[in-house]
């Protein structure tokens, strides 16, 4: 059997999340300044240029504020902040609520592709999971085509907030599907059955019912959770 290769999260990603935990945590308060990029770069071990893109991570989630000349600040109280920081599946505690997140989320997203999409893009969708398929008998993990599949999901919504709401999530989801893809490699047959839940998706979205879809698509995450924590499903 081939085990499946799934792409580590990149060490912008990587700090990026322990600047997140350190301020969530509050070792760095709102209004405070943050070290230097310089002095960043010698506590974490990475360069600059990684310290200088982690801190363009917080800043587009709104956590962190630049000020001329002054270096970087974490965001005072009250400013709009959404934070997510998805782990190494560890903490199921942590997996649960991002669970919960993505069940409503992309259920509903999947319900109204399914009575919304146009044939332009059902076929954009089947493309999608045509490519996965592909990948997968290849060999490959398959990670981008299953973004790619859930994001023409999301397009068919017709809904521009799901799909601003979809490109926050997918860069910090992607290690999750990750780790759920290379669990299912673990087990004969999960991959396959992964497919399978895709497949039910895109068929209630091709006949066009909206509960039919939820459903496949709140199963497929749930059974996504479990495969993360190493259980087939």
């Amino acid at each position: 059997m081939t085990e499946h290769l799934i792409r580590a999260p990149s060490l912008a990603d990587t700090v990026a999340n322990l600047l997140r935990r350190e301020i969530s945590h509050g070792r760095y308060k709102p209004a405070e300044k943050l070290p230097t990029e310089h002095k960043l770069s010698e506590m974490y071990g990475v360069s600059r240029a990684i310290i200088r893109e982690a801190l363009g991570r917080l800043k587009q989630d709104g956590l962190v504020r630049s000020r001329q000349g002054a270096g970087a600040y974490v965001a005072e109280d009250g400013s709009p902040i959404f934070r997510l920081i998805v782990g190494d599946g560890q903490d199921m505690s942590e997996v649960q609520h991002v669970v919960e997140l993505l069940v409503a989320f992309e259920a509903a997203a999947s319900g109204l592709a399914a009575i919304r999409r146009t044939n332009e893009q059902l076929t954009a969708i089947r493309a999608q999971f045509d490519a996965m398929e592909r990948a997968i008998e290849a060999g490959e993990s398959g990670i981008d085509e299953d973004v790619a599949f859930h994001r023409a999901i999301i397009q068919a919504t017709g809904n521009p907030v799901f799909q601003d709401m979809f490109n926050f999530l997918s860069t910090r989801v992607r290690t999750f599907i990750g780790i759920a893809r290379t669990n299912s490699a673990r087990y004969q047959g999960v991959t396959k059955k992964v497919q399978e839940e895709h497949s039910a998706i895109l068929e209630a979205i091709v006949e066009g019912s909206e509960e039919k879809a939820r459903a496949a698509a709140a199963l497929h995450l749930h059974n996504a959770a479990r495969r993360l924590s190493g259980q087939a499903s």
